[in-house]
């Protein structure tokens, strides 16, 4: 199954209307779908050599307002929330992140393990959910997610 979705978004890459498509891809990778949009930024940026910080700013705004809907699916919807972290076998972290973050401590450790997910191709939809479900403060999560993301893409 992944490897149909890989393919397209590989096809999806030389498309006419491969802006439009990065962005449909770059929302979803940070709230639902597994496949990460650099599959698309760097056969795009080749081919579109001249609007490579079109692409990279496309890739970055569309990701993170992709994490707000993850944080929102986390903080409103709290069952389908857990049922997303549950697959990706996080349960117990998520539950102990959320006592230790009760208790005062935690919040610094949460902002690395954010910025890292964002960083890295670490699966980034659950730590937006996740952040969602434990109440992280919304306006720390836009900036950390905005940073990351930022120079992940860039990087790419």
């Amino acid at each position: 199954m992944f490897s149909k979705l890989y393919n397209k978004c590989l096809k999806l890459a030389s498309h006419k209307s491969a802006n439009l498509y990065l962005s449909i891809v770059s929302f979803a990778e940070s709230s639902f779908f597994p496949i990460p949009p650099d599959l698309m930024i760097v056969p795009m940026a080749i081919a579109k050599n001249e609007n490579y910080l079109k692409i990279f700013l496309n890739a970055t705004i569309f990701s993170v307002l992709g994490g707000l809907f993850g944080y929102l699916i986390g903080f409103a919807f709290v069952d389908l929330g857990m049922n997303v972290v549950e697959f990706y076998g996080y349960e117990e972290k998520v539950n102990n992140l959320k006592l230790s973050l009760s208790q005062g401590s935690g919040m610094y450790a949460w902002l690395g393990i954010l910025f890292l997910a964002g960083f890295t191709p670490l699966p980034f939809k659950v730590f937006t959910i996740t952040s969602g479900l434990i109440g992280f403060n919304i306006f720390t999560f836009i900036m950390t997610c905005l940073i990351a993301r930022s120079l992940r893409f860039f990087l790419v």
